[in-house]
């Protein structure tokens, strides 16, 4: 039987799309297809090879890119519930674990602790609030506090002295795209004032020779000023280039326009008191923030993928909108809910905002015609109009994420520095006919 099909408006060309079928048909009118072509090959054509034919099964690089995404955030849901459902064994949630934890960047899970972590820092919690990391292109935030060392006795007083951040931690892949020295206001002090911050490239010797230091930024200090930040980018890219030539960073304060004196009593904290508690010292010592960029984010960059928004209020907008538009019937292609509890897959121990997040799934029919507000691209259309009248021919389009948000994770890494990263692809906004 010789079935066509035609797709035209008002006095516009009309295109015949003619099936060749075996199996009794009842005529239906499609859509209209935006772009027609001659996807299905006539009862006259020339038989082509099996491995032939489905060459009209093509996506756009956009589609390519959705389905990227889909699959990474199906993957995530797949094992959190995989993880967290009763009655599996050992292996099985070990090997759901790796899975998981590689698609997050992370080689493994930072080790069981029973002592509690250390407390987050403002700037990281800041950074968190507002879904936003100030490096451009970077994905990932992390904090350094200064490791204490023999060497901190030779810098007895506050105008000049040693800081060292050990950011050995950090993987290979990822390349630094800023790097922030934040010091705090000291109470009480006068005057105007200069900070130099320099890369100890090669340490001194004791009476042999001088240290070699590379000057990072150079700061005018105000009274007024609450909190003081210093560029340590160049210093951070070496330190990770060359993770054994890390011999810290040297901070010095002078009084502006004294040439080189030493400030008696420096405008900024930068080593701790004998009368700081421990709680009160970690909110006033130096602290680096690291932003990097990963492999992942890195080559998504470079395809020209556009960042969709790390607003979580504006996603969850977005998809309000969404549900009001999408058809009553439940078994229609739509969002539906699934939450992400870290507490189910034993994370809540290092994952310390959020304690969970909305992934959402998409499920449901994508039935002929395709509906306007099931999103279906032309080539949906087509496979649905082949599917409706020769089922065996094609399956269905199938309903798979359209547009993905991603979220933002504070954890805590193997030595308890804090991280913020963000995770493209990992909640469903929307969802159609592909």
């Amino acid at each position: 039987m010789v079935g066509s099909v035609v797709s035209g408006a008002g006095g516009g060309a009309i295109t015949v799309i003619t099936i060749t079928t075996t199996t009794p048909t009842t005529p239906t009118t499609p859509p209209r297809l935006e772009q027609p072509r001659p996807l299905i090959p006539t009862a006259d054509a020339k038989p082509r090879a099996r491995h032939e034919s489905h060459t009209w099964r093509r996506h756009d690089r956009g589609s390519r890119r959705i389905m990227r995404g889909a699959c990474a955030c199906a993957v995530v849901c797949a094992l959190v519930a995989l993880c967290a459902a009763a009655g599996l064994d050992e292996g099985t949630r070990a090997a759901a674990e790796r899975q998981l934890l590689a698609l997050l960047g992370l080689p493994r899970r930072p080790p069981h602790t029973h002592r509690p972590p250390p407390p987050v820092p403002q700037a990281m919690r800041l950074l968190y609030d507002e879904s936003a990391i100030p490096a451009a292109a970077a994905n990932t935030a992390r904090s350094f506090y200064h490791t204490p060392t023999e060497l901190d006795d030779r810098f007895p007083g506050e105008h000049r002295f040693r800081l060292y951040f050990n950011i050995s931690g950090v993987p290979a892949d990822e390349i630094a795209r800023g790097a922030d020295l934040t010091f705090q206001r000291a109470v009480g002090t006068t005057g105007n004032q200069r900070l130099l911050l320099y890369d100890v490239v090669r340490p001194g010797r004791k009476g042999k020779s001088e240290p070699i230091l590379r000057l990072l930024d150079s700061i005018p200090l105000r009274v007024a000023e609450g909190t003081v930040n210093a560029d340590a980018l160049g210093a951070a890219r070496r330190w990770l280039k060359e993770p054994k030539h890390n011999h810290g960073l040297l901070v010095r304060v002078l009084e502006e326009g004294s040439g080189s004196t030493d400030a008696k009593f420096p405008h900024v904290r930068v080593r701790r008191r004998a009368t700081d508690a421990e709680e009160e010292w970690r909110s006033l010592q130096p602290l680096l923030m690291l932003y990097t960029e990963d492999e992942r984010a890195r080559a998504a960059r470079e395809r020209g993928e556009t960042k969709l928004t790390r607003n979580k209020r504006a996603a969850q907008r977005r998809g309000h909108r969404a549900h009001h538009r999408r058809k009553e019937a439940r078994e229609i292609c739509q969002r539906r809910p699934l939450f992400v509890d870290f507490a189910d897959v034993g994370w809540s121990d290092w994952i310390v905002a959020p304690h969970g997040y909305d992934a959402y799934y998409c499920q449901g029919d994508c039935p002929f015609p395709l509906a306007d507000h099931l999103n279906g691209t032309n080539h949906a259309i087509v496979q649905t109009l082949v599917n409706s009248v020769n089922p065996a021919a094609v399956p269905k389009a199938c309903c798979v994420p359209t547009q993905l948000s991603s979220i933002s994770m504070l954890y805590m890494d193997e030595v308890n520095n804090v991280v913020l990263k963000n995770y493209q692809d990992m909640m469903v906004v929307g969802c159609g006919c592909r």
